[in-house]
């Protein structure tokens, strides 16, 4: 080595060492939804040095992530865990990267990685909308490691910077719908290439399901209108209302992280206790998700339920509508854990929630019961909602969206450089 520069020695034996982490850095990519976001990400640390593999669980899955680094799982749900030991042991896997911490082969993959010290990131759709997704450690709502204690939240947030909220990327939902409707119809026509995979939600006619979904959005403009008119109609009326934002009964937030069953129940408990403990002049409205495919018709259902509990003339139900303007003239919304509970408290708006969620915080959210929240809404706390608000963005929200660019291109950017330095939720 004489004559070599001592600065040269040293920059390659750094490098050397950096490439090693780097080869025992595996990340194993489970399901996602149906989209490249994945595959980019898992291109993007390829290229960085990390061994990446992706397990496809169905055509579905295989269409959108397909190559040396994907293999397939087409054995049954009760070999999984003996499969899955085996492949994180000899693999050597580091970090796991999955959307739906609560999907059946997902639940299994978190235990396993908890007992081997293997990282796992989960990722969805973000606690802000539009173009926000999440970023945590574990799991999310119920299984989130983000903190609940109000002042732990504002030392934390103390040095955040200010968060720009204004939307910068747009979804396209019809092309989003066509993509969800083109996964399902590769599992229907090809389920032979994975006989045994079962989902986990357990929805039936998922083609006929995507098929509603997409003529109601060729009628999204109508209905907006029509929203429109009856908001107009509410407000000048001046009758105090509060709003019910009703969220898609399969989603895991309902599924894992409320005490429900179904929409049905909190819907019905909602009604049964405004019609007990609301003054007389206040209305109760009800808006449907704008990601409802129709299967079931909520308006009939509600009014049904409503006539049962002496309501109807105290109920008005929105399909479709801009929910930051029927905020905005509410007394309050209540929910069961949405991420319009959060837009809410954004907009300085009293929030009721009825399952298990992230922002169900003391002095952000009401903390006694439903019975006494029609009388006594109570206001948010504007300085620890800002402060939650910033925490999260630096620490488990990423700009940018799964399925349309410019957007994905941001996210799969901030994904990555976020996987490489570990940088994935609130530091313990």
């Amino acid at each position: 080595m004489l004559g070599v520069p001592k600065l040269l020695i040293m920059n390659k034996t750094e490098r050397k060492n950096r490439e090693g982490m780097m080869e025992r850095r595996h990340f194993l990519f489970l399901q996602g939804e149906p989209t490249s976001f994945y595959k980019r990400v898992g291109d993007g640390l390829a290229r960085l040095g990390y061994q990446v593999t992706r397990i496809n669980f169905c055509a579905g899955d295989q269409l959108f992530w397909h190559g040396p680094n994907a293999i397939g799982y087409r054995g049954r749900l009760s070999d999984w865990p003996g499969f899955l030991a085996e492949f994180l042991d000899s693999r050597r896997v580091t970090d796991i990267f999955l959307c739906g911490e609560q999907r059946s082969y997902h639940k299994v993959a978190i235990a396993m990685a908890h007992t081997r010290g293997v990282r796992v990131v989960v990722t969805d759709l973000g606690y802000l909308r539009p173009d926000w997704i999440t970023l945590e450690q574990d799991g999310m709502n119920g299984s989130s490691r983000f903190p609940r204690d109000p002042e732990k939240i504002m030392a934390l947030a103390e040095n955040s910077p200010d968060i720009d909220t204004a939307v910068r990327y747009r979804n396209n939902l019809f092309a989003i719908e066509a993509i969800y409707l083109f996964f399902e119809l590769a599992n229907s026509l090809f389920s032979f290439l994975y006989p045994h995979y079962r989902r986990t939600d357990n929805r039936e006619h998922l083609v006929l399901h995507y098929l509603h979904g997409t003529k109601r959005l060729f009628l999204s403009k109508a209905k907006k209108n029509r929203a429109a008119n009856h908001l107009t109609s509410l407000k000048e009326s001046g009758a105090p209302y509060f709003l019910f934002p009703l969220q898609l009964e399969h989603d895991y937030s309902i599924v894992s992280y409320s005490p429900f069953a179904d929409l049905e129940e909190p819907i019905r408990l909602v009604m049964k206790s405004f019609a007990e403990n609301a003054r007389a002049q206040t209305r109760l409205v009800f808006k449907t998700h704008p990601l409802d495919t129709g299967m079931k018709n909520w308006e009939r259902r509600i009014f049904q339920w409503a006539s049962e509990a002496g309501l109807s003339d105290r109920i008005d139900f929105f399909d479709g509508g801009n929910l930051d303007e029927m905020i905005n003239g509410a007394q309050g919304v209540i929910t069961v854990n949405s991420t319009a509970g959060i837009r809410a408290l954004q907009l300085g708006c009293p929030v009721m929630i009825l399952g298990d969620a992230i922002y169900n915080i003391v002095g952000m959210t009401n903390q006694g019961p439903l019975d006494h929240y029609w009388r006594e809404p109570g206001k948010p706390h504007r300085e620890l909602v800002e402060a939650f608000l910033k925490l999260m963005a630096q620490t488990i929200l990423v700009r940018g969206l799964f399925f349309n660019e410019p957007g994905q291109s941001a996210a799969v950017d901030e994904t990555v450089r976020r996987l490489r330095e570990n940088k994935v939720g609130v530091p313990l």
